[in-house]
């Protein structure tokens, strides 16, 4: 009898390091290599919808030391017209934010007539929602044609009504750029308020809503790629 149970504690020890050991190297992963994301906002609407949940790829763009706030820019850039995730450069000890890559190092931007114009030809935007006109008065001092700096991205949201982006504090550097979104896994059609940060509670009960009432859930939204 004394040998089984120390045969079960060595069992339920080895069990626990197994589990540690599963714990870290997702905790290392989903530091380094991917990150989930849910879209608080309309701004980039119809791309993404209030509620989307991604998965985020930071491979070959940025790769985070687990356990801290540190990140070390790696070899892949974005292009033109590519969904990004980066740290706003206005504060960047706030939420990430998503915008598509407009404008490259280097580009010539301008904004003719509610459309986009690149190095002087209209670029195709059939994503996008609204017209695009420049930020109002009294915002940061974006003038068109915006020339874009060198290790810079100008990045605008696809609801160009109601997007907070490069019009009006200018370009995103290089340097905080830390993902692209790869996939839709969970979409929810619940209040914008549980998506903000800190809201907790609401989060938890928009999740057991969609468990109860499962046509809370987008299911056409489901495994969407990018």
């Amino acid at each position: 009898m004394h040998k089984d149970s120390q045969l079960m504690r060595q069992r339920i020890t080895r069990e626990i390091i197994a589990w540690f050991w599963v714990a870290l190297a997702f905790l290392l992963i989903n530091g380094t290599i991917g990150q989930a994301r849910v879209i608080p906002s309309s701004s980039m609407e119809n791309t993404l919808l209030i509620g989307d949940h991604l998965i985020m790829s930071r491979l070959g763009y940025d790769a985070g030391v687990p356990f801290t706030n540190w990140h070390v820019p790696l070899w892949r850039n974005p292009h033109r017209q590519q969904v990004i995730i980066f740290k706003p450069p206005f504060a960047p000890d706030s939420t990430d934010l998503i915008k598509r890559t407009v404008g490259l190092p280097g580009d010539m931007v301008d904004l003719r007539h509610g459309a986009v114009y690149v190095n002087g030809q209209k670029l195709n935007e059939p994503y996008t929602t609204g017209l695009t006109e420049p930020a109002p008065p009294g915002y940061a001092d974006v003038k068109f044609p915006y020339h874009v700096p060198a290790n810079c991205y100008f990045a605008m949201g696809d609801n160009r009504t109601n997007s907070y982006d490069s019009r009006f504090w200018g370009c995103v550097p290089r340097n905080d750029i830390i993902g692209t979104p790869v996939m839709v896994y969970m979409s929810l059609d619940a209040s914008p308020d549980a998506w903000q940060p800190g809201q907790i509670r609401e989060r938890f009960l928009a999740y057991t809503r969609a468990v109860l009432h499962p046509g809370e859930i987008r299911w056409n939204r489901l495994f969407h790629t990018f």
